[in-house]
């Protein structure tokens, strides 16, 4: 039997984990976690935006964000109004040494994942990877009736 629910689940949740591991040991000399990578590098990637914007682009929710943020400030590593509604987050010079930090480590984990890939493997995989998360999400739409995650 060609059990294609069991491959495609067990090869996404693998890569998912190796991906969170490796940024947990990348960040651990900051004190950081695989959050504070994620907004950080949108951050440096977007330029300033909002706690919601954040949420939207990293895929998490508001609530994980806030904390995240909240550290992020503590360390001076990200500036805001805290108590203003909708407060533009931006990086300070210490964050974007660190988004540049943080570029680097993601270079040299990109490079030994993709080995020996050719750049038409690369695209193919990225294409196919775009089309199965459009499909899952659109299928997630139909089946939820619409409703947010």
């Amino acid at each position: 039997m060609n059990d294609r629910f069991q491959n495609f689940t067990f090869s996404i949740m693998k890569l998912n984990k190796l991906v969170n591991r490796i940024k947990l040991i990348e960040m651990k000399e900051f004190g950081l976690k695989g959050i504070h990578v994620l907004c950080i590098y949108d951050l440096f990637v977007q330029g300033a935006m909002t706690a919601g914007e954040l949420s939207r682009v990293t895929l998490e929710d508001k609530a994980a964000i806030s904390r995240a943020l909240k550290l992020l400030a503590e360390k001076g590593f990200v500036s805001y109004d805290s108590d203003g509604y909708n407060s533009p987050i931006s990086l300070t010079n210490s964050g974007v040494s660190l988004a540049v930090a943080i570029e680097e480590k993601a270079q040299r984990a990109v490079d030994a994942a993709g080995g020996t890939l050719t750049e038409e493997q690369r695209s193919n995989f990225y294409e196919c990877l775009d089309i199965i998360s459009s499909r899952l999400e659109a299928y997630y739409k139909c089946i939820s009736g619409g409703e947010n995650e």
